[in-house]
């Protein structure tokens, strides 16, 4: 934009080339629409369902796994083929039902813009479709209309104002003036003779001049930022990536050295062959990538329980490994309902408790309970607030309150009704007579009333403007003269509560003779009577300062990103703990001022951003990020789009926030609550420590059937297992205890642990050591089994395989309970505390069973049926695994204490 607010109306019209009066002629205006285009938002390309669906099928260990089925079918072993086949499906099918949703970020903005205006076209006021309007179009607008494009001011009423909270985060709607504004660079919330595409007005009409149409807006530049913003893997995505591929070449390495080892010990090529595919079918875990799958819409179910709606399944992971949520403040931090919090009347300060709209609250005199009835004159302020006022208290059918009109006299309303003060019974009793709205250059507002034949003007504005108007004041019930004295002492009181960044009211009255037809504000607002202040704050909800000291426990920080005024959000952010004195608070303009390099160094210093830009946010969240911190960010209006879609975790408030943001977001909270995000946080730390339980479960357990043919051909035994018992273990028995370490219960000191950090491996040294360990035991437990049988008891190679085959499974099965906790002692955490995965278990010891002693399943898997001492032998040999594992945990938490 070309500094339309630097410049007089009449120099904005002579560089328009347009009249104020006559408007663009047809012809002119169709020349312009072919030079700028169609006042209308570009669009890209959308994802359709057959991509997503093809997407599904991109990662690495995925096109592994249609190897190793295809391997199968060659080798006509059917049954492996289509498991694993169904396998991969069932995973690609999971993941697009969860991720079928566009992004129709820019299908979103266009539902922001108005479908038809009001235009003055070769002198004529007609309707057209806003996409049609040009540059140096005339345009009207009034009450409730939509802006249709970026335009300046050149006529209003004395009360034209203008919602922008969805594009600057402003909370309260802003007053706007036709007069050039002298300064060239300014923030876009501070531009007051400017309304953009996006907002609507709130009040009042005026006349306007388009300046900017299209993604030549604000709006389209948010557009355009939105759509240039790569979608980058999230850290789970990266190290699955990463480490499918290890375990994959690890796997084809040691298969390979089996073949080679059992083909130079003399076993045929075509059996060492389907061995060495069986192991190596077995080894890779294909259960690993629809486990993930299942763990995280698992996860996205709990989730929405707890008011996070996820749109995108590894966002869930993302979230747990968060190191900084960059948040905006108004309607995520705050309440988004300005309350009044104390009232100055007769020389006393009272406190008000409640927040929000709801008329549920007390009031406080020098920290005690006080019934407001008992002072008059506060009694007065509430009933005249009440009364110069045009917004209205509603109760909706599920009992919320919430307000009809401007969010400043909501507030009145709402504290008066707490002293049971309703704007249905002091109209009963005062009658309207005239108003005289609210403008910029008076700050006042004033309602004429008739009360018991008496006529009152009744005034409301800005402290120190009214003051100058009051003669008297109320106190105790009587009136007296306004001393300057008086003056000074309510300035300072107004001084200090603005110093507490409150929005500070007066309220003065005075009874009127009967005057002309058409009360003025010459004749009205003189020799008033000074009635008291009202003080109010749009509040931090209560719920949030716990969230905020629980993300401070779990090593996560709190940023404020806000469109409002600095000392606004400085005051808000302290009241809730993240802004101390060694905290840096810096407004839009300032952060212009640094070089990239600068705040790079700097942004680790700062909590607090106000009256920011789009691209202040997206330069926020970009520092950040470049430190290689986590960030998620948080918002609700169109001017969060764009960051919210650059974080790694985008969050959208549900009920305030636009459908620009939520389309573009990874996560919505349902109830616009910030304590809802930190419960998503720690969900998704739970995932990702279940995620990596069933990694270890199911690495350990592979580990543990490679090495026992490993060995066995290195020592030159017997082939000890079949290829169908390592496909059967590996495909049946693992994988329902995997599917329930995946839902295990979240550890309830998970908040107290400092982040992991993103460049950290899926499996750790130590957790690869202990994997390999553990694999390496059951493996010597299968092993002795098998040569215990074979060797001792002198039984045949059949019989000895399935006793090999049996401890291989139930090995496993006990291993199982280790995965919970590397530290904590099964039975400590309580084997019951997971009901699942104990039903896992049992239904796949009873498979086991059945492949034991089912008479046409011993054939297949040549198995046959294993004695009394031989099951208790077994069941003893299996349970080894976890008795070493409870020993190991004991000697390592003994350790640690010392």
């Amino acid at each position: 934009m070309d500094n339309w607010w630097h410049l007089d109306i009449q120099e904005v019209v002579k560089k328009q080339r347009t009249d104020l009066n006559q408007g663009l002629s047809l012809q002119e205006a169709g020349i312009r629409l072919e030079q700028y285009g169609p006042n209308q938002l570009k669009e890209e390309k959308g994802r359709t369902p057959i991509s997503i669906f093809f997407e599904q099928f991109q990662d690495f260990i995925v096109w592994v796994l249609i190897g190793a089925a295809l391997v199968s079918g060659f080798l006509k072993e059917w049954i492996d083929a289509l498991a694993i086949i169904a396998i991969v499906i069932i995973n690609s099918i999971l993941g697009f039902i969860q991720e079928y949703r566009a992004e129709k970020s820019l299908a979103a903005l266009k539902k922001l813009s108005s479908p038809n205006s009001k235009a003055i076209r070769a002198g004529q006021l007609s309707i057209i479709s806003s996409v049609e309007l040009v540059p140096g179009d005339i345009i009207e607008l009034e009450s409730g209309d939509n802006i249709p494009a970026d335009c300046r001011l050149v006529w209003l009423t004395s009360n034209f104002s203008v919602q922008e909270a969805s594009l600057t985060g402003e909370s309260t709607p802003v007053l706007k003036t036709t007069l050039a504004l002298e300064e060239k660079e300014i923030p876009l919330a501070e531009r007051a003779n400017i309304a953009y595409l996006g907002t609507s007005v709130a009040s009042g009409k005026a006349k306007a001049l388009v300046v900017q149409t299209g993604m030549q807006t604000e709006l389209g530049k948010i557009a355009g930022m939105v759509q240039a913003i790569e979608h980058e893997p999230t850290p789970l995505q990266k190290k699955l990536e990463e480490f499918g591929k290890w375990i994959v070449y690890l796997c084809f390495a040691l298969v390979s050295l089996v073949f080679l080892l059992g083909w130079l010990r003399g076993g045929k090529i075509v059996d060492m062959f389907l061995t060495a595919v069986s192991l190596a079918v077995a080894a890779i875990p294909e259960g690993l990538p629809a486990v993930v799958t299942i763990a995280l819409a698992l996860g996205v179910h709990r989730m929405v329980k707890r008011h996070a709606l996820i749109r995108k399944l590894p966002s869930v992971e993302t979230l747990g490994c968060a190191t900084v949520i960059c948040s905006d403040k108004t309607g995520t931090l705050t309440k988004n309902e300005m309350t009044v919090q104390k009232l100055f009347s007769g020389g006393k300060i009272f406190e008000v408790t409640g927040i929000g709209y709801a008329p549920k609250g007390e009031f406080l005199l020098e920290k005690e309970r006080v019934n407001i009835a008992d002072y008059p004159d506060a009694g007065n302020l509430l009933r005249y607030g009440v009364l110069c006022n045009g917004a209205q208290l509603v109760e909706d059918a599920g009992g919320a309150y919430k307000i009809v009109g401007d969010p400043t006299e909501g507030a009145l309303l709402t504290v008066a009704a707490k002293a049971g003060i309703t704007k249905e019974i002091a109209e009963k009793e005062f009658s309207f007579v005239d108003e005289i709205p609210f403008d910029a250059e008076r700050k006042k507002m004033t309602v004429i009333r008739k009360h018991a034949g008496r006529i009152i003007a009744l005034v409301k504005g800005a402290p120190d403007m009214l003051l100058g108007d009051c003669s008297r004041i109320e106190e105790n019930g009587a009136m007296r003269k306004l001393t300057s004295q008086d003056k000074e002492g309510i300035q300072k009181i107004n001084n200090e509560l603005a110093g507490e960044a409150l929005r500070v009211l007066a309220v003065a009255y005075r009874e009127l003779e009967e005057g002309p037809q058409r009360y003025t504000a010459e004749f009205a607002e003189r020799d008033l009577i000074f009635a008291g202040l009202a003080a109010m704050i749009d509040p931090p909800r209560e719920e949030v300062k716990k969230a905020i000291e629980e993300c401070k426990s779990a090593g996560i920080k709190t940023v404020m990103i806000t469109g409002d005024h600095k000392n606004t959000a400085v005051a808000i952010a302290r009241a809730l703990g993240f802004f101390n004195d060694h905290s840096l608070a810096l407004s839009g303009e300032e952060l212009d001022k640094f070089s990239d390099e600068e705040f790079y160094q700097k942004v680790k210093t700062i909590s607090v951003y106000a009256r920011v830009s789009p691209e202040h946010k997206l330069r926020v969240v970009r520092a950040w990020r470049r430190h290689g911190e986590i960030v998620a960010m948080t918002g609700d209006g169109v001017n969060d789009a764009p960051a919210v879609k650059e974080a790694d975790i985008g969050v959208a408030m549900g009920i305030t926030g636009t459908d620009v943001t939520k389309e573009v977001s990874d996560m919505v909270v349902t109830d616009d609550n910030f304590a809802s995000i930190v419960s998503a946080v720690e969900e998704g730390r739970g995932i990702y420590d279940n995620i990596r339980k069933f990694i270890h479960y199911l690495l350990s357990c592979n580990t543990g059937e490679i090495l026992v043919m490993f060995i066995s051909s290195l020592i030159g035994l017997p082939l000890p297992l079949l290829p169908i018992h390592i496909l059967w273990v590996n495909l049946v028995t693992d994988g329902l205890p995997a599917l329930a370490l995946g839902v295990d219960p979240v550890d309830p000191h998970i908040m107290r642990r400092p982040p992991r950090k993103s460049t950290e491996a899926v499996i750790t040294k130590e957790r690869a050591f202990l994997m390999l360990a553990q694999g390496f035991f059951i493996a010597f437990c299968s092993l002795l089994a098998f040569v215990f049988v074979l060797f001792i008891e002198k039984e045949g190679i059949t019989r000895a395989r399935t006793a090999a085959f049996i401890v291989l499974a139930c090995a496993q099965l006990f291993h199982s309970f280790n995965c919970r906790s590397m530290t904590e002692s099964l039975f400590k955490l309580g084997v019951l505390t997971n009901k699942k995965l104990v039903l896992a278990v049992c239904l796949s010891f009873l498979l086991q069973m059945l492949v034991v002693y089912a008479p046409f399943l011993q054939k297949v898997f040549k198995t046959e049926a294993l004695g009394l001492f031989d099951w208790a032998f077994v069941l003893v040999i299996s349970s080894l695994p976890l008795w070493l594992m409870e020993a190991w945990k004991w000697s390592r938490r003994r350790t640690f204490h010392e």
